[in-house]
């Protein structure tokens, strides 16, 4: 009886390899959903960094990678100078600034 199933399985089989399209089809796939969840998504949110840095002016408050919070004295292609209190000021890269935190007046954005 076992032979008869071995047999029954041998002729089941198909006769020749499925395409090779068909074979690097996951890889594809694998591939589409990386760029679309993962690639994607970072560019645009360092496009939008990059903006928010070109746009950087005099008088806005800024929150600096390290934590700090300041006002934009002056600013240069590179260099940001920010005033972290009263006659505190640093020189910080433009890279290295994280956010532009809105006016205290503003409307908050989940109203």
């Amino acid at each position: 009886m076992q032979t008869s199933i071995l047999a029954q399985l041998a002729a089941a089989a198909p006769a020749g390899a499925p395409p090779a399209w068909i074979t690097y089809m996951p890889f594809v796939a694998m591939a589409l959903i990386f760029w679309f969840l993962i690639l994607r998504p970072q560019m645009k949110q360092q496009k939008a960094h990059k903006a928010k840095l070109s746009a950087l002016k005099k008088g806005d408050e800024v929150l600096t990678g390290g934590g700090l919070v300041g006002r934009i004295v002056r600013v240069d292609d590179n260099y940001a100078d920010v005033e972290l209190a009263q006659g505190v000021k640093v020189k910080a890269l433009k890279s290295t600034i994280v956010d532009v935190i809105p006016p205290a007046g503003s409307k908050p954005a989940n109203d």
